[in-house]
């Protein structure tokens, strides 16, 4: 039985294994889904800290994996600039938006459906047109209160598996993978931030909870923008 096929409780690895037996754990889920999917592994590329090292990961597997980042209008500066360099750096790493117009605020008044329209909806679109069997993210079970139910290998959508390699590491963990294989990292975290998305929905915290500065003051904060709660192709196979 591969790693793919395992079915130990994630929380339970957090604190049973060490840096390196977690590294060498992720490595050998990428490689097998990739020896599995071969092409129809794509990495979900999110700029973040966390992201980086599933890429990198990624890389170290083969360099024919190729990925895709979801940008919006609404993306730091140093973020976009950061993007634009990685992409260069990658060109197997593909770039989705979607420029629909949207009621001015509505991150405000309806942040659920301000994350439907610019992050579910461009993710979705990514995973149909790079042809993904496999799509492998950067999640983690100990980054906040709406992760802790995650799985390592997942099925939202029929013949859709989602992987998540790093899901038992803990956030020096990230870091120190950074550090250790010197992993270029998005400038903005020297602002303090610790979780990255949009900067009308991202505030800089010091809680123990990583994502408590997301959504700050809507019913979200601290929540899901929808890419790991929603199914991203329908039975009819049609975007949500």
């Amino acid at each position: 039985m591969g790693l793919l096929d395992d079915k130990d409780n994630p929380m339970e690895l957090v604190g049973s294994l060490n840096f390196k037996e977690k590294v060498d754990r992720s490595f050998a889920l990428i490689k097998e889904a990739y020896e599995k999917y071969g092409d129809g592994l794509v990495v979900a590329n999110s700029l973040g800290k966390d992201s980086l090292v599933v890429w990198d990961l990624a890389k170290r597997v083969s360099l024919q994996i190729k990925g895709f980042i979801v940008t919006t209008r609404f993306q730091h500066k140093e973020t976009i600039n950061f993007m634009h360099k990685i992409v260069k750096r990658y060109p197997g790493l593909r770039v989705f938006q979607n420029d629909v117009e949207i009621p001015d605020g509505l991150y405000r008044t309806d942040p659920d459906r301000c994350c439907q329209l610019l992050k579910v909806e461009p993710t979705s679109r990514a995973i149909k047109e790079m042809g993904a069997t496999c799509w492998v993210t950067g999640l983690r079970c100990t980054e906040g209160r709406t992760r802790t139910e995650f799985k390592e290998v997942e099925e939202r959508d029929k013949g859709l598996l989602k992987l998540n390699p790093i899901l038992i590491w803990k956030e020096r963990e990230v870091w120190q993978y950074l550090a250790l294989y010197s992993v270029q990292v998005n400038p903005i975290y020297k602002e303090g931030y610790r979780s990255l998305d949009c900067y009308t929905c991202t505030q800089i915290t010091t809680d123990d909870n990583e994502r408590s500065g997301r959504w700050v003051g809507t019913s979200k904060c601290g929540g899901e923008c929808g890419i790991h709660t929603k199914t991203l192709i329908n039975s009819e196979g049609e975007g949500i």
